[in-house]
């Protein structure tokens, strides 16, 4: 009688619980059917879910079950805890259960480079600061720690996917693969010598070793990243397309991204930088445009029509003083547009939610209309947009059945996000980083209540100290000509 009488009580997370035990008793459900059959289902209940979804689905005392690395279902709590009577609870009450954000771009080794070189111009911050400590100090073992440190960051964030560019990307696959992240990994192809490739030769061959060693893998998915029209020729630009197409891979692409990119580009092709890639039959729908930040108007319908994914870093360009991209324009135009946060080096962290409220409010400011990309329209850029800029929204980006079960619980009871009207607006407009709870990625908890459960804190923050003085002393001795 003490369980009827608390399922009577409502819709309480007591009477969920106790739904189950009594149907876990007689072994039946409401009109006589039987419960599902399940193996290992993870039951994320009892937030408010927000699914991020096309049709904006937002349920209270929402649940997602999980099954593998699946979303099984998504419903009520108390309808999914009576399908699943014996499934593993994550307790989400007075939280909010949605897609885990995804960084759509960044460099994640560059965590170690953090605070080395600020208030400088893009050209000057490269080729003054960043390529020089570059040839000094990344090698293999630079870029793991650097992407564990990166790794902690973003779990902690809420992050469950990144799309990177560096060197050594073999190694960012395998820590970030241990560390229990998705990943869309690109090689970074310059024309000139890298830490790791000398060649041109080297570079390729090695890309091609990365798209054969990890495809197909769980978390990985290998691309192919020919850094920017300024670094690389157009006819290695063609290759690295062939290859994409040839091993079915993403292509990740700097494009249009300062003013002085834009005058050189024009300068040596006699074209803006957009156009340029696109004559060289490179831009489709394997391929993600990063910033995007001065492209012209038939450049945007270009964009839309090939269908490139375009990705909006808004605290890096404003650091580097780069611009702001025209992300209504391209909204309006039909471009698929994700959020990134760029390398830490440049911004200076992986925190997408900053990123998010940015992208909500700057381009209020330039536009002067305080309508454009709303509250949800920011969301969906870190969530679903991201996914689509990336190709990859058959798999992550939302909560609905037979997607990826990459999901976070967001604390939502903090002062500063009190009270909450709407989801869209508590999302982007209040919460931070340091409210996300829980992470999931393909059904593992990667994140448990603040716990890491993949990385141990400790050695990579020590280890982070132990780069910060060994570059710090190489600055100290270097020469004006070294």
């Amino acid at each position: 009688m003490a369980i009827l009488s608390q399922l009577r009580a409502g819709k309480s997370a007591t009477a969920a619980v106790c739904l189950a035990i009594l149907l876990t008793l007689t072994g039946c459900r409401p009109g006589g059917e039987q419960p599902e059959p399940h193996s290992e289902v993870l039951l994320v209940s009892g937030g408010l879910l927000v699914a991020m979804d096309d049709a904006g689905t937002v349920i209270e005392n929402g649940a997602v079950a999980i099954d593998g690395d699946r979303i099984a279902a998504v419903g009520g709590a108390d309808e999914l805890a009576a399908r699943y009577p014996g499934a593993r609870v994550v307790p989400a009450e007075g939280r909010i259960v949605m897609p885990g954000l995804i960084n759509a771009h960044t460099h994640v080794p560059m965590t170690l480079f953090r605070g080395l070189a600020d208030d400088l111009e893009l050209m000057d911050w490269l080729q003054q600061v960043i390529f020089p400590a570059e040839a000094e100090h990344v090698d293999e073992e630079f870029v793991r720690w650097g992407t564990r440190l990166a790794c902690l960051e973003m779990i902690s964030g809420g992050v469950t996917t990144f799309a990177d560019m560096y060197f050594f990307e073999d190694a960012v696959a395998e820590e970030a693969a241990r560390c229990g992240l998705r990943a869309i990994l690109g090689e970074g192809l310059i024309d000139f010598p890298a830490p790791d490739n000398k060649t041109w030769d080297e570079a390729i061959a090695y890309t091609e070793a990365f798209l054969d060693k990890w495809q197909g893998h769980p978390l990985v998915t290998p691309a192919v990243g020919p850094h920017a029209p300024y670094t690389i020729s157009g006819e290695h630009i063609q290759v690295a397309h062939a290859l994409a197409v040839e091993r079915g891979a993403p292509l990740l692409i700097h494009l249009a991204e300062q003013p002085t990119e834009v005058e050189q580009i024009r300068e040596q092709t006699g074209e803006r930088p957009i156009d340029y890639v696109a004559g060289l039959g490179v831009l489709d729908d394997r391929a993600t445009a990063i910033h995007v930040v001065w492209p012209s108007e038939g450049e945007i319908e270009t964009l839309a029509e090939l269908g490139v994914g375009m990705v909006h870093c808004p605290q890096s360009n404003m650091k580097l003083a780069a611009g702001i991209a025209p992300v209504p324009r391209m909204l309006a135009a039909g471009v698929a547009i994700g959020i990134g946060t760029d390398g830490a080096a440049s911004n200076n962290d992986l925190d997408l939610w900053s990123e998010i409220d940015t992208a909500a409010k700057i381009h209020k400011v330039t536009s002067g209309d305080p309508t454009v990309v709303n509250a949800r329209q920011a969301m969906t850029m870190a969530t679903l947009g991201g996914a689509r800029a990336l190709h990859m929204e058959g798999e992550i980006g939302s909560l609905e059945v037979g997607k990826l079960a990459d999901l976070i619980v967001v604390d939502v009871s903090s002062p500063h996000q009190q009270p909450v009207y709407d989801p869209y607006s508590v999302l982007t407009y209040a919460t931070r980083a340091a409210d996300v709870e829980t992470v999931i990625v393909g059904g593992k908890v990667v994140l448990d209540r603040g716990r890491h459960t993949t990385i141990d804190p400790a050695p990579v923050l020590a280890k982070a100290a132990e780069y910060r003085d060994r570059i710090r002393d190489s600055l100290k001795t270097a020469t004006p000509e070294g």
